[in-house]
């Protein structure tokens, strides 16, 4: 069986944790900021991670990661 192709997009977007977990970057931090508390603007800093129910489907994406 060949070898499957990386999503390009899905492997800028996303990380594996050393758990198997994905992590994503937070949304609504790309602009439109200046209406946002500084709070709200740090907490969007981290990262988040990828629900159970769409991680399988996003794993498949990035196999070697």
């Amino acid at each position: 069986m060949p070898k499957m192709k990386t999503h390009r997009g899905a492997a800028k977007r996303f990380k594996k944790t050393g758990t198997g977990k994905i992590k994503r970057a937070k949304a609504y931090k790309g602009h439109l900021l200046g209406g946002k508390t500084s709070k709200r603007k740090r907490k969007l800093r981290k990262p988040g991670l990828v629900h159970k129910s769409e991680a399988h489907n996003i794993a498949k994406l990035i196999p070697y990661k």
